[in-house]
C-alpha cells in the first residue's frame, strides 16, 4: 500500500512516517519499477506501536532499543512510569503553589515576586522542579550527544594524524599519498558518518519529531 493509504489508516501524518523511516523504526519496501515504497501490513502495525509509545512520550531512543531487542518493554515501561511519578509529584507541588498565590489574593501589579521566587528556590532544594521539564531535558539530551559525537570524531582526527606519522614522521619508505588516502578513508567516513547523525540528532531534539509526533 501507498503512504496515503498508510497515513489514513494510522492517523499518523506522512512526516512522522518519513521521520520514522530515517531513524530506523520503519524499512518499507520499494517497487522495483517505480522505486515507490510498498508499505506492508505488518508495516502498519509498526507504525501502531511506535504511535502507542509516543502518545505515552517513549522517547524514539527507547523504541528503537525495544526494536532491536535491547530493551524489554517491561524495563521500558518501569521507567517511564517512575518518570511519570516523579512528574505528577512536580504537578501537584505546583498546583499547590499556584492555590497559595489565589488564597492570598495576589493581583499582578502589585504582587512581590521575591517573596515567592525565595519560596520555589528552597522548594527546589527539597526536589520539586518548576522549570519546563522538556526543555531541560531537550538541553541534557544534545549536550550528551555533542559530547559523545565530539569524543568520536576527535579519536578518529587523531588517528588518522598518527597514521600520517607514522607514514611520513618516522617511516624511512614513505608510502605514496594515493595509498595513505586509501587507508585514510575509512577513517574519515566514520568521521562524516558521525557528523551527520549528531546532525540528524540535533533536529530530533530540537523538536522536529519530538513536539510533532505528539499531534496524532
Amino acid at each position: 500500500m501507498r503512504i496515503n493509504e498508510v497515513e489514513r489508516l494510522v492517523d499518523i501524518t506522512k512526516k512522522n512516517i518519513r521521520f520514522y523511516e530515517e531513524q530506523g523504526l520503519l524499512n518499507p519496501a520499494r517497487n522495483e519499477s517505480n522505486r515507490y515504497r510498498e508499505y506492508s501490513d505488518e508495516d502498519v502495525r509498526v507504525l501502531q506501536k511506535i504511535k502507542l509509545l509516543r502518545k505515552l512520550n517513549v522517547p524514539i531512543s527507547e523504541i528503537r532499543r525495544m526494536q532491536n531487542g535491547q530493551l524489554p518493554l517491561e524495563d521500558c515501561l518501569g521507567r517511564h512510569v517512575i518518570t511519570l511519578e516523579r512528574e505528577e509529584k512536580n504537578l501537584a507541588k505546583m498546583k499547590e503553589f499556584c492555590g497559595v498565590m489565589m488564597e492570598a489574593g495576589e493581583q499582578f501589579p502589585t504582587m512581590d515576586a521575591d517573596v515567592y521566587l525565595q519560596k520555589m528556590e528552597q522548594m527546589e532544594k527539597g526536589g520539586v522542579m518548576f522549570v519546563d521539564a522538556k526543555r531541560t531535558d531537550k538541553k541534557s539530551r544534545k549536550r550528551h550527544s555533542i559530547i559523545a559525537g565530539s569524543v568520536m570524531i576527535v579519536f578518529m582526527g587523531l588517528m588518522i594524524a598518527l597514521f600520517a606519522y607514522c607514514t611520513w614522521g618516522i617511516s624511512e619508505d614513505p608510502m605514496p599519498v594515493f595509498m595513505f588516502l586509501i587507508f585514510s578513508l575509512p577513517l574519515a567516513a566514520i568521521i562524516v558518518a558521525t557528523i551527520m547523525v549528531m546532525r540528524e540528532r540535533m533536529k530530533e531534539i530540537e523538536g522536529g519529531e519530538i513536539y510533532e509526533a505528539s499531534k496524532y
